[in-house]
């Protein structure tokens, strides 16, 4: 007997067929979910993640992209952060092993970046030519701009700004002497020429203009006192001789002579000891 079979048997059942339809979209949707979490965390960790390259003789500041991968040049909004994270110029120093780092975090770049500003303030802090030591006060600028700099590298930092601190107090005190200078002759062009503050003008020259002027005199003393740049310093307590007047000099005394008072001479009538007679007017 050759039963003849039902080809509906051999169907899957409709329950059966939408039960593994939904499963293979399940696990379709599970792996592009996981794919998806999965290049989130990528770009959110490439997003934090800072490298450095070098463009045009600069050292540049780069923070990867909110993608698996890529970056770009560092412009953060605020401009505090701008001015610490601008490029660097180089100039001709070799940075090849940062080119190879990656930082996660933004104190990590600080303390990488901190050598490379050291390296170019320390030889141009100790100049005396003031267009290098300029130079070299814009470096220490950038440097202090880093707040995540560690104890150690704080401070170097102090030291440098301490080296350095006496030039920058001189700088301004010369620039304050210029203002003054400045000040005080635009009151007396005011105070000269009949307008509607030439009364001011000579209020405020009567009672600033001495102290300025005083100030000034000081300033230019002072100046002129300090030594050289190289020269020994005087000793301490040694107050500076007045130049002579010019065309004479003062001639040293001989060796082995001391001034002596020349004796006086007996007046008539007066009596000199008891030794002596008294001589009386005749």
């Amino acid at each position: 007997m050759n039963p003849m079979m039902n080809p509906q048997q051999n169907r899957p059942g409709f329950g059966r067929r939408a039960t593994s339809a939904f499963t293979r979209l399940l696990v379709t949707l599970l792996i592009l979910g996981l794919g998806g979490a999965v290049g989130f965390l990528l770009s959110q960790l490439n997003a934090r993640t800072f490298t450095l390259a070098q463009e045009n003789g600069h050292l540049v500041v780069m923070k990867g992209r909110m993608l698996p991968t890529g970056a770009a040049p560092y412009r953060p909004g605020d401009a505090r952060l701008a001015d610490a994270y601008a490029p660097i110029p180089l100039e001709g120093r070799d940075v090849s092993s940062l080119m190879e780092q990656r930082f996660t975090e933004r104190d990590e770049l600080d303390r990488a970046l901190f050598p490379v500003l050291e390296g170019l303030a320390r030889p141009r802090v100790q100049s005396d030519e003031p267009p290098v030591l300029e130079k070299g006060l814009y470096y220490l600028r950038r440097a202090e701009l880093l707040s995540g700099l560690s104890e150690e590298q704080r401070r170097t930092l102090e030291t440098m700004k301490a080296d350095v601190a006496f030039f920058q107090a001189r700088q301004k005190l010369e620039q304050a002497r210029r203002d003054v200078t400045e000040a005080l002759t635009q009151l007396k062009l005011a105070a000269e020429s009949r307008n509607r503050n030439t009364q001011r003008a000579n209020q405020m020259l009567t009672a600033v203009g001495p102290a300025a002027q005083a100030l000034e005199k000081a300033l230019r003393a002072v100046d002129a006192s300090l030594p050289e740049p190289g020269a020994s310093p005087a000793p301490a307590g040694t107050p500076p001789s007045p130049p002579a007047p010019e065309g004479q000099q003062e001639a040293p005394p001989p060796r082995g002579t001391e001034a002596t008072t020349p004796p006086t001479a007996s007046q008539p009538g007066v009596r000199t000891s008891d030794s002596e007679t008294q001589q009386r007017p005749q």
